[in-house]
């Protein structure tokens, strides 16, 4: 059994932030229905390279277990199809701009469909058209001004976060208006936009603005309000430390040959070593740099100082699969990263390939023109 077996997603949405979103409601069990443009689809199907066996590895990322429509909005034909497959719907997402001249906006779906959950995703919010992209949210909305080296350029996180979070952010929303209408027997309005999830997603970051009105800037690895949490130099590379407590900066000070420091009153609270970072940081760094970033990694970790080498993605996957994470599926075009949530008493589904362009056209299309009882079958 999965957690949404039984629930239909109408989803028209494209490149990363809603097709994460109706991913993951698939891959908790739900039956989603992409609908795309004929002839195009979405366009993140030609971001590329890299490429998989039928697609960009891009689009294939984000669409693994969806049933694949092609209808063109502007046909009489296929807007009707569009709009009854709304009505059948349990949920319905979308970022798309001017819904409402098709008769797919929320006011006239919910009409039609008062137990839909409907989630519009924007990019500045239900007031403004101006379309969202994750990098440009990524520059407005601060992100990119705490990003990179003191004195530097601003940089962009290196994967579309805002999206990640602005999907992860719908979801959290559905499955919300999904319980409530267990109780109520009404569905909602879910309205997620990029600024906002960038805005909540900068956490510490956001609160110390506002209690100071100053805007942080950028510092590299450091840490505002930690320390050492940050990557100190080695004899021949970076290890990263994250001593989030005095008792981690003592056990440190110990593995380093230096207990002195742990009582130096510049160093002896967190607050201290956050003032006095650039004398802390020379004196590690000096003390560091008689060994290997890998031996202080183990001789920090037998200490209980969290620690670890910076590695790449590919290391990143090992280290999962170290863990007994299980870190990837196979999905028919390839590998993909495995859903991130495990549960005792339910599962997740079955991954299938992200579908082809149209693929599944026919099969919708015969269950539409069928009775609304009959439930339709998942990719």
């Amino acid at each position: 059994m999965t957690p949404l077996d039984g629930i239909l997603v109408a989803d028209f949405s494209r490149v990363l932030a809603g097709p994460l979103a109706t991913m993951t409601l698939a891959d908790l069990g739900a039956t989603v229905v992409k609908v795309e443009r004929p002839g195009e689809g979405d366009e993140t199907r030609a971001w590329g390279p890299p490429w998989t066996t039928t697609s960009s590895s891009y689009f294939d990322c984000v669409n693994r277990g969806k049933l694949g429509i092609a209808l063109d909005l502007a046909d009489e034909a296929d807007r009707a199809e569009a709009v009854e497959l709304a009505r059948r719907a349990d949920v319905v997402v979308h970022n798309l701009r001017g819904l409402d001249r098709y008769g797919l906006g929320y006011d006239a779906v919910s009409a039609a469909n008062p137990r839909v959950v409907y989630c519009s995703i924007t990019g500045f919010g239900p007031a403004s058209d101006r379309p969202g992209y994750d990098f440009l949210v990524q520059a407005m909305g601060g992100l990119m001004s705490i990003t990179g080296e003191p004195g530097g350029e601003p940089r962009k996180v290196g994967v579309a976060v805002v999206d990640v979070l602005t999907g992860k952010d719908a979801v959290i929303g559905i499955l919300a208006a999904l319980r409530a209408r267990a109780r109520t027997g009404a569905g909602d309005h879910v309205q997620v936009d990029l600024l906002s999830s960038l805005l909540g997603g900068l956490v510490n970051q956001g609160a110390g603005y506002l209690a100071t009105g100053v805007p942080p800037g950028r510092m590299g690895n450091q840490h505002p309000s930690i320390a050492p949490y940050e990557t100190l130099r080695c004899a021949d590379g970076l290890v990263a430390v994250a001593c989030g407590n005095d008792g981690q900066f003592r056990r440190m000070a110990a593995a380093l040959d230096r207990p002195a420091l742990a009582d130096d009153a510049r160093f002896a609270t967190n607050p201290d070593r956050v003032v006095n970072r650039p004398a802390l940081v020379a004196l590690l760094e000096d003390a560091l740099a008689g060994d290997t970033a890998a031996g202080w990694e183990q001789r920090l970790a037998t200490a209980g100082v969290p620690a670890a080498l910076v590695g790449d993605i590919g290391s990143a996957f090992a280290h999962a699969a170290d863990y007994g994470l299980e870190p990837t599926v196979e999905v028919g075009t390839g590998r993909q990263v495995r859903h991130p949530v495990r549960y005792r008493a339910n599962d997740v589904a079955t991954p299938s390939a992200p579908p082809a362009l149209g693929e599944h056209t026919e099969l919708v299309r015969e269950w539409l023109a069928g009775p609304g009882d009959v439930a339709l079958p998942r990719h």
